[in-house]
C-alpha cells in the first residue's frame, strides 16, 4: 500500500486549498491520470464533481470532508492517510442518465449520481404525465416537481422532499413528488433499477418546468427520460465501519 500513487484534487474553498497543500507536501502526488487512489477534499458537491470528472479513470475516489455535510466524504484527517486507505471498504455505484428535450426541440443528456429531477419555473404548479417503461403510470401529477433518485442520493433532495432512504445494494430507484397537490398526498413509487422513467409536462409554456442532473440544468423541458447507466461505475472509498451501506442505516435512527 506504501507504494501507491495519490492525486490530491480540492474545492476552491481556502480550508480545501491549505489540506490539498499540507498532503501533498507530506505523501506526494502524481496526475490524475497515474494515479492509483484520488482523493477529494471538500464536500459533497465537490465529490460529485469529482466524481463526474474522472468516470473515464480507473482510480477509486476517497473523498474528506472540507466541505459541511460531507455525507460521501470521509473524516478528515492529515495522518495516518496510507493506512486508512489500506484499511478502506470500496462502494461501486451507477449514475442515472437525463435524456431531456425543450420547447425549442433542442435534446440535452446529462448524468447525475444523485438525482434527476423536475422543478416548476414559475408561479403555477407542474403538471406531468409519468410513463415507466412505455405504460402511462400517472396520467396527470400536479405538484411543484418530482425527481428519481438513486440509493447513493436517496439521503439528499430525495429525503428533503420525504422520499424512502434506499439501501445501497437494493437494486431500486425512489420516484419522489415534491409538494403533490393531485392526487393529493402521493408520495412517489419504487421502482426496478433498470426502469425507465419518463416525464411529459403538460402545459410547457404556461406552466414551465426546468429539469436537473446533480446541479446541471435545463430549461424549458417538454420531456425527460431517465434511466440507469450500469455500464458506468463510479468507485468510492470509506473508512472501514463507515462505509456507505452503514451510513444509509444510521441516516434513518437520527
Amino acid at each position: 500500500m506504501s507504494d501507491l500513487t495519490f492525486a490530491f484534487v480540492a474545492s476552491d474553498a481556502p480550508i480545501a486549498q491549505t489540506a490539498r497543500a499540507t498532503l501533498t507536501a507530506r505523501y506526494g502526488e502524481v496526475p490524475l491520470e497515474q494515479a492509483d487512489i484520488i482523493i477529494a477534499l471538500g464536500g459533497d458537491g465537490f465529490m460529485l464533481q469529482t466524481l463526474h470528472g474522472t468516470q473515464h479513470l480507473p482510480a477509486p475516489v476517497y473523498g474528506m470532508n472540507r466541505g459541511t455535510v460531507g455525507f460521501l466524504m470521509n473524516a478528515y484527517n492529515e495522518d495516518n492517510l496510507i493506512e486508512r486507505l489500506s484499511l478502506s471498504e470500496e462502494t461501486v455505484i451507477n449514475p442515472l442518465s437525463m435524456t431531456a428535450l425543450t420547447v425549442s426541440g433542442e435534446s440535452h443528456t446529462a448524468l447525475a449520481i444523485n438525482e434527476v429531477s423536475l422543478l416548476r419555473a414559475g408561479p403555477q404548479a407542474a403538471k406531468l404525465r409519468i410513463t415507466v417503461d412505455g405504460k402511462l403510470r400517472m396520467q396527470e401529477l400536479v405538484c411543484d416537481g418530482a425527481l428519481v433518485a438513486t440509493p447513493a442520493g436517496s439521503t439528499a433532495y430525495n429525503y428533503s422532499a420525504h422520499g424512502p432512504i434506499l439501501p445501497v445494494g437494493s437494486d431500486v430507484l425512489a420516484l419522489t413528488a415534491m409538494a403533490a397537490f393531485r392526487p393529493r398526498r402521493w408520495r412517489g413509487a419504487l421502482l426496478p433499477k433498470n426502469a425507465v422513467v419518463r416525464f411529459d409536462v403538460s402545459e410547457p409554456r404556461k406552466r414551465p418546468v426546468m429539469a436537473d442532473a446533480d446541479s446541471r440544468q435545463v430549461s424549458n423541458v417538454v420531456s425527460v427520460e431517465i434511466r440507469s447507466e450500469p455500464e458506468i461505475r463510479h468507485r468510492l472509498l470509506f473508512d472501514v465501519g463507515h462505509g456507505l451501506e452503514e451510513r444509509l442505516i444510521s441516516e434513518q435512527f437520527v
